[in-house]
């Protein structure tokens, strides 16, 4: 069985570091399990290691489809797969890293957001639920996710409405959670040997790294790089667009808000979203090794043979 090393954890744990040293330590590269640094011109918002931070380590799944191209965690998973195989063939140790823990669940142990199909009762549920997003916001639709899937609402993001729709979808359809169902494959063996590092800290740690994080996007040129997004023709409607960091900016740019509202919502939705990955991080991978990064140095990760 291929062996695997995951770094995970909230936003702002200082993943990218963690990976990079190990990389150069153990001699691996780094594929990027985050949902976002796929997309090029998407790099301050999303908080992207420059090529200095990579430090000449190669990074896979960043800066490889446009704002408007489709990326979901099937094709994480599937892309994800062929990376391991390649770099392991060469001889060099895979590197997992990011913070979307449900790419990681589904490249372990192929959890899927999939129902029974596109039979006329999902259509009609579908547009049901799309419809009260479009009504009453994505907010909204979330906290039904809540009510009947609280793990599920823990992994899908509020403005990820594609994906609560379907765990909605599954639950109305099946009578039963769709986190119910992952949690059922999970029982099986996973698809890797997989050592996994979660980071963390103490909560008002965590809380400060993100506001600070968020203070320093701005000063690098956060509004600039949306203005650009939007100049170049890419929707705010877009999935890309929907991110943290980004929708806000947007609305501060359609005088729907001001700067310092724009940037408050920023810090406040990322506190809220760094909350619910600890949450889920330790729901769903119970096995995983949690190192405080305020007490390792130079973020050395210890790599079982």
């Amino acid at each position: 069985m291929t062996k695997i090393t995951i770094i995970c954890g909230p936003t702002a744990c200082g993943k990218t570091p963690a990976a990079v040293q190990l990389a150069k330590a153990a001699g691996g590269e780094v594929i990027s399990a985050d949902s976002m640094q796929i997309y090029r011109g998407m790099d301050i918002g999303t908080a992207k290691a420059t090529p200095a931070e990579m430090q000449g380590v190669p990074h896979h799944l960043i800066d490889e489809l446009w704002p408007n191209e489709a990326y979901n965690v099937a094709i994480f998973a599937r892309r994800a797969a062929d990376l391991i195989a390649d770099i392991a063939a060469r001889g060099k140790m895979p590197i997992i890293c990011g913070g979307t823990g449900f790419y990681i669940n589904a490249l372990l142990y192929g959890a899927n957001f999939d129902t029974s199909g596109d039979s006329d009762r999902d259509t009609a549920l579908r547009a049901h639920f799309e419809g009260i997003a479009a009504s009453h916001g994505a907010g909204c639709l979330h906290d039904l996710l809540r009510e009947v899937d609280s793990a599920s609402a823990d992994a899908i993001p509020p403005n990820n409405v594609k994906r609560v729709v379907r765990a909605l979808e599954y639950h109305k359809i099946y009578g039963r959670p769709i986190s119910a169902h992952n949690a059922a494959l999970r029982t099986s063996d996973a698809a890797y040997d997989a050592q996994i590092f979660v980071l963390h800290s103490e909560r008002a740690a965590m809380y400060d790294r993100i506001n600070k994080r968020v203070d320093k996007m701005l000063g690098m040129g956060l509004v600039s790089e949306v203005e650009a997004l939007l100049s170049a023709g890419y929707s705010p409607r877009l999935t890309s667009m929907q991110g943290l960091g980004y929708k806000e900016i947007v609305k501060y740019l359609q005088r729907d808000c001001t700067l310092d509202e724009a940037v408050n919502a920023i810090k406040q939705g990322t506190r809220r979203f760094a909350k619910r990955q600890v949450t889920w991080f330790k729901h769903q991978l119970p096995c995983a090794e949690w190192v405080d990064v305020g007490q390792i140095t130079n973020y050395e990760l210890r790599v079982t043979n």
